[in-house]
């Protein structure tokens, strides 16, 4: 970044065997092989992660005046992002730990929230440069974020998307369960109605308060109102509001019974409450949102729905783009550093391996 220097002198070794050449010197000093230096290389890679790779190409010409070919941050990238595992993504024990002392300004234990959801990406097979790209599909990008909740704010701990199957989930879940201090704090785990999502939660936090969140179960109610009474008709919305008040304190066998004795308009409206007393019944132990609210623990998903906008939607949804598998990981790896303070040491990590090869 400070422009080019001149090293007059300095020595090079050659091995004839191998065809390796070195300058200790060039170790000494962090000189990349490359064209472009590493602080050149950590900024165009932090760049990349915000904008298209062209975009971000031109923008970094213009405020930093080196020229950087939209190729060469693309390539950098993808070699960065390889570096990007979540152990490294993830802060550390004592980093987490330090994190929790921060809210620990109430006469009881903190609250730490564990919210998990899908985000879908657009995703093409891998294909060579004069081969056609196969067809595209959406896949779903499993993730989680970690909070605190303080007296006035919330504290991020930790943020992770993948584009994985269950079981991957569950063990990156589970290796970030196991640098959290569970026993001196009280854990809320919120989500949707997904079942492998509960597994998942409840076998790394075992200890934690289930919440249904409660803007997912408000959907399916006023699904049902609609359909039964009409939209937007004040029976409609006499019903709606007093099912979601009797749900709020917790009367989930009274909204069943009460799905049970209704007479379906129609044969939509009798699925619809089919689905709607499954979906209760199966929820039932996280249908508490008064205890919640007085317990200080959220009863909304806000906190990783704005994660999976942040760290998924506005970087991998732009118009025209599609994501190989394999690169779309690594940007969300990548973005997910940014989110959670740890970018400077994965792209350290790639650094040292850059200059020890």
């Amino acid at each position: 970044m400070q422009g080019p220097s001149d090293l007059k002198k300095r020595p090079w070794y050659y091995c004839v065997d191998c065809s390796y050449g070195f300058s200790p010197l060039d170790k000494v000093l962090e000189i990349s092989r490359k064209k472009h230096q590493f602080d050149i290389q950590k900024k165009s890679t932090k760049t990349a992660a915000e904008m298209p790779f062209s975009g971000s190409s031109e923008l970094f010409a213009e405020l930093t005046g080196h020229s950087v070919s939209d190729h060469f941050m693309h390539t950098t990238f993808e070699e960065v992002g390889a570096y990007a595992c979540l152990e490294d993504v993830i802060p550390s024990k004592e980093k987490i730990a330090k994190r929790s002392q921060e809210v620990n300004e109430r006469a009881w234990q903190p609250v730490l929230v564990v919210a998990s959801d899908g985000a879908h990406v657009p995703t093409r097979p891998k294909a060579k440069r004069d081969e056609k790209r196969g067809k595209g599909r959406w896949q779903e990008a499993k993730g989680f974020r970690i909070y605190l909740l303080g007296k006035d704010r919330i504290v991020h701990v930790a943020s992770w998307h993948q584009i994985q199957n269950e079981e991957q989930f569950g063990d990156d879940l589970l290796l970030v369960a196991s640098r959290i201090p569970q026993n001196d704090l009280r854990i809320g785990l919120l989500g949707d109605g997904a079942d492998w999502l509960w597994k998942h939660m409840t076998s790394c936090f075992p200890k934690g308060r289930q919440i249904l969140d409660y803007f997912h179960c408000a959907e399916h109610i006023h699904k049902v109102g609609r359909l039964q009474y009409g939209e937007g008709s004040q029976k409609c919305l006499e019903w709606v509001e007093s099912t979601l008040t009797r749900l709020f304190y917790a009367e989930v066998d009274n909204v069943i019974w009460g799905l049970q004795r209704m007479k379906p308009r129609d044969d939509l409206a009798k699925e619809e409450i089919r689905k709607l007393i499954g979906y209760l019944d199966n929820n039932r132990e996280r249908i508490h949102y008064r205890g919640d609210r007085i317990g200080g623990y959220p009863i909304g998903s806000g906190g990783i729905e704005s994660a999976n906008k942040f760290i998924s939607h506005t970087r991998m949804k732009r118009s025209g783009a599609w994501w190989v598998k394999e690169t779309g990981n690594e940007m969300l790896a990548i973005r997910c550093a940014i989110y959670n303070g740890t970018y400077d040491q994965v792209f350290d990590k790639y650094k040292k391996d850059q200059l020890s090869a």
